[in-house]
Parts: C-alpha cells; structure tokens; sequence
C-alpha cells in the first residue's frame, strides 16, 4: 500500500498518532508543514491518503507558514484526486472563527452573539448592541490563544489599541456567557459518528486554554475586569470528566461536521446560566484527544484514528 502522508507542525501534538500509526503497521510519511516546497504543475505525491494535523495555532510556535502551506497545498492534492482527511474546506473552517458563526447561524445552531472586527479602533463599535462581559478573540484562534475578556465598555474602550487580532488581523468580540455549572462539554467524532464526550471545569477565571490533552501548552489567555489584566502563561490544572451529551447536541455536532466537511473534530458547547440554552462556541478540526483517555472514556481513540485511516487508504486505494 502505498504510504499515507501526515501533514502536521508540531511534533510533540503528534507523536501519539505516530506511534498509533506505528502500532497498526501502517506505512506513513510525515510532512512538516512549515519546511516545504511543491510545483503546482507537477504530479500529487504518491500517497494513499492525506491527512491535515495543521493547527490554527501554528502562527504562535513561530509556525505561521505551515497555515499559508495547507491553504494551497490541499487544493493542489484534491485537484489530483489524492484523498484527503480534513481537507481544504474543513481547514478554511477551521482557520475561520467567523465562518464557523456562519456555519452555525445557516443550520440552526446557537452560538454566542458576536461581531467581526478588523481594526482594533472599531473594537468598542463593534461591541455596541452586545451583553457585557464580552470576549475579543482572533479569528485565526488555538488553545485560547490571545482571547481577553473585558467586563464593561469602559475596560474594553480602554484597552482596545493594545489588542491583538491574531495572523489574518480579524478577531471577533463576542458576548460572554456563564456556564450555568461552571463546565463546558467538548464533543470528539469520527467519520460521521460521535467518539466521546467529555466536560471540563476550569480552576482558574479567564484561562480559555480548555485543551483537555497535557500537550496543549499554550499561553496568551488573558482577563481584564477592569484597568488591569493577568496574563495565563501555563496549562493550569481541569477537571475532566466523561459526559452523556443529550441526543440533540450529539445531532447537532454531527450536523457541524457533516456541513463543514469535517472528518474528525471536535466541538465545545455550553449551557449558559442566563437561559439554559445549549450555545456552540467552538469548531476544532484538529483534536488531540483526552488525556487518560482509558480510564475517561474506556477506549484510545488514537487508536480508533489510526484504524480508521487505515481503513480509508486501503478503501481508497481499490476504489
């Protein structure tokens, strides 16, 4: 069989999917996104499957080209047929928190009200007609990365020139919402089918790293109540707990994955104090999976997703 090919940035988010690969006997080539070159009137590679690990996060390892590498590398393998898990529409979801709000609002999906913003000036405008406390996020997001959280006008107004927007200069402020039990639910699916569902309680006020897995490292979530701001530079400690999502919220991520073309993902909702309402707020294309996954959830699921590429290049390769 000829080799599946992961694309990917970060070693370390890898290496669990490696050595699954490994465990299965499965021929694979790696290909590090951030150090590459291709011609686009050549032939593809000669690959059974391709498979998109590039995170929206890259920009902040010092791996921005590895984003601008995927964008128009994965259409350059689909125009030649080579099949691909997660390919370039999922990743244009995945790099775009304002499609995902898109994504929602055409199927009928809550999601947290929000505005798109391009200039750090417009931030307070962009504000206006929304419920405080708000988060300001980048676009082009990751583990939480560069999220801030202002609780009135006032704070926001005060802060906006120093705001980052992230790699693409867009960001969203959005409206903030509480947890009613101070949880959120993260849902895992696999090839059309839910995997596990898991809620997170967080320890600290402010940090939006909510990556369940220890190999998510990532600072820059801040929080800023007033004129001052702490900045989260460390993974802090999570409860986590496995969870039976309603049927509906399991129909819904489905539905997400289904119209975004995603593969494999994972989705983050909440149920807000305020109403009770179940809002989607988060679309993640690529899924490091749970820490302990074992004693969690019963099952490996690095190990269901090496099987499941397997399975699909040895598919593809007769069809």
């Amino acid at each position: 069989m000829r080799p599946i090919a992961i694309i990917y940035e970060n070693e370390g988010w890898m290496a669990p999917t490696f050595e699954a690969l490994d465990r299965e006997g499965a021929p694979y080539e790696r290909v590090f996104a951030n150090a590459q070159e291709f011609d686009p009137s050549a032939p593809a590679p000669e690959w059974s499957l391709a498979v998109n690990k590039v995170s929206p996060s890259s920009y902040l390892r010092g791996h921005a080209p590895s984003i601008a590498f995927a964008r128009q590398f994965l259409p350059f393998l689909e125009e030649r047929g080579v099949p691909i898990v997660n390919g370039s529409e999922a990743f244009r979801l995945e790099t775009s928190k304002a499609l995902q709000l898109l994504l929602l609002h055409r199927i009928g999906v809550a999601a947290p009200a929000a505005h798109v913003v391009n200039d750090p000036a417009r931030i307070p405008d962009a504000a206006r007609g929304l419920r405080f406390p708000v988060i300001v996020k980048p676009n082009i997001g990751g583990s939480g990365a560069l999220a801030r959280r202002f609780a009135s006008a006032e704070a926001l107004r005060d802060e906006a020139p120093s705001i980052e927007l992230g790699p693409d200069g867009t960001g969203l402020v959005q409206e903030y919402l509480e947890p009613a039990d101070g949880s959120i639910v993260r849902v895992e699916f696999l090839d059309g089918e839910f995997l596990y569902a898991i809620k997170i309680w967080s320890q600290k006020d402010g940090d939006f790293n909510l990556c369940p897995a220890d190999i998510c490292q990532v600072p820059g979530a801040e929080i800023v109540t007033g004129a001052t701001s702490e900045l989260v530079t460390s993974k802090k400690q999570m409860r986590i707990e496995a969870f039976d999502p309603p049927r509906e919220m399991i129909d819904a991520v489905l539905r997400i994955a289904r119209e975004g073309r995603l593969d494999v993902g994972g989705v983050e909702y909440l149920v807000a104090a305020r109403d009770g309402t179940p809002y989607v707020y988060d679309v993640n294309a690529l899924s490091n999976f749970v820490t302990d996954a074992m004693s969690l959830v019963g099952f490996d699921p690095h190990e269901r997703f090496a099987r499941y590429l397997l399975g699909r290049a040895r598919t593809e390769a007769h069809a």
